[in-house]
């Protein structure tokens, strides 16, 4: 199967250039292996007007049951781009952010940007260990209380993330983030 460089996965999904304002934040799955996990981030970006960026290989078809099942009818709201390998994700000059569990900064030790890519690896063995070692001021955690507990879910650490960096960079981007009646206008106090 031909990968493309970069585009949008569907005739449906809109393109970045479709998008009335930048993304603002660009979440970066590299060789995810999990449909329910990806279609679950599927549904973050869309709410989050955020881009995704799947690097290939992935452990799944795009037309997977499950992942459409996660994603449901958030498939049309959500931009998603698919990219033979991380370098040709991260555009030059791109901020990037590793999360991983082997990072020793925290997640709360990060200034993110309006922007910012936010990269995870595969759920069974996340990042390369040479790529966090090229950029150990990049590298993040999420902290855990429990020193037992081995990671959290590809999905979960993704939400965690990714709204940690909207509630840091609410005041550029306002807080009201929906205009659909019953729906939550403010990030976090």
């Amino acid at each position: 199967m031909k990968i493309p460089t970069s585009r949008s996965a569907g005739d449906r999904r809109p393109s970045s250039d479709a998008l009335p304002t930048p993304p603002p934040f660009h979440v970066v799955l590299v060789e995810p292996e999990i449909p329910a996990n990806t279609g679950t981030i599927v549904r973050l970006c869309a709410a989050t007007r955020s881009a995704l960026h799947l690097v290939h290989p992935l452990g799944f078809r795009l037309d997977d049951a499950a992942l459409r099942r996660a994603g449901m009818d958030y498939l049309d709201l959500a931009v998603i781009r698919e990219h033979r390998s991380l370098a040709e994700a991260l555009p030059p000059g791109a901020s990037a952010w590793f999360f991983s569990t082997k990072a020793t900064r925290t997640l709360w030790e990060a200034k993110f940007a309006s922007g910012d890519f936010l990269v995870f690896g595969r759920e069974t063995k996340g990042l390369p260990e040479d790529l966090l070692a090229r950029h150990p001021d990049r590298g993040l955690c999420i902290p855990m209380l429990e020193p037992k507990a081995r990671s959290l879910n590809l999905a979960l650490s993704a939400g965690i993330v990714l709204y940690e960096a909207l509630r840091q960079t609410r005041a550029a981007t306002g807080n009201r983030v929906s205009s659909n009646p019953g729906t939550c206008y403010a990030l976090l106090p």
